[in-house]
């Protein structure tokens, strides 16, 4: 959102009203298909109260993916190491889990992530979230460059949000082998990478 109004208990609701609106209509719609006269429909909303809130669709976008990759707790590294961390040890404490595979923790967002035009769009913003985190832990696990760091956090970004859209973000007890699987071939990567680096 690029306009700022005061904060008042209307202006909350009609912001949240437009995203419930937006979600609800990604359930039935793909996103090339959702326009502002759509998302007003939905919401039963003037479009001049719409753009006094957001300046386009896709700032509505922003502002709801910006809450699916809020929406799990945190206070702990997403790169912490995970090999050995048993899948049930997962199960209660899912922060330790990438992004992608946490972001579909609510049901509410699933549709929207199973977009395949969005795709490439939500990894996108997952990076711009999670950058300033991620790289330098994985230049501490790896003594890897920046740039570096930032080459093996998007393979992982890719290949673990693939693996999410297969299984529809569902997490069931394959989700879990497979995520701890993932896990186990990242830190071992990790290692690998330490120990060439420190062998050079």
């Amino acid at each position: 959102m690029s306009i700022k109004r005061k904060t008042d208990r209307r202006t909350i609701y009609t912001i949240n009203l437009i995203k419930d609106s937006f979600i609800e209509l990604i359930k039935k719609l793909p996103y090339s298909q959702i326009t502002v006269a759509k998302l007003c429909r939905q919401a039963e909303l003037s479009r001049s109260t719409f753009y006094l809130h957001f300046d386009s669709l896709t700032a509505v976008l922003n502002a709801v993916l910006d809450d699916a990759i809020t929406y799990v707790p945190t206070g702990q590294s997403n790169a912490d190491s995970l090999a050995k961390v048993p899948v049930d040890y997962l199960k209660q404490n899912e922060s330790l889990i990438p992004v992608c595979q946490r972001i579909g923790n609510s049901a509410k967002y699933q549709q929207l992530l199973m977009d395949p035009d969005l795709s490439e769009y939500i990894i996108g913003r997952i990076l711009a979230h999670e950058r300033d985190k991620v790289i330098p832990s994985i230049q501490k696990k790896t003594s890897l460059s920046a740039k570096d760091a930032e080459t093996i956090f998007l393979y992982m970004l890719h290949g673990s949000f693939a693996i999410n859209q297969i299984h529809h973000f569902t997490k069931d007890q394959e989700w879990y082998h497979e995520v701890k699987l993932l896990n186990q071939f990242t830190d071992g990567g990790y290692q690998a990478l330490k120990q060439a680096n420190t062998n050079d």
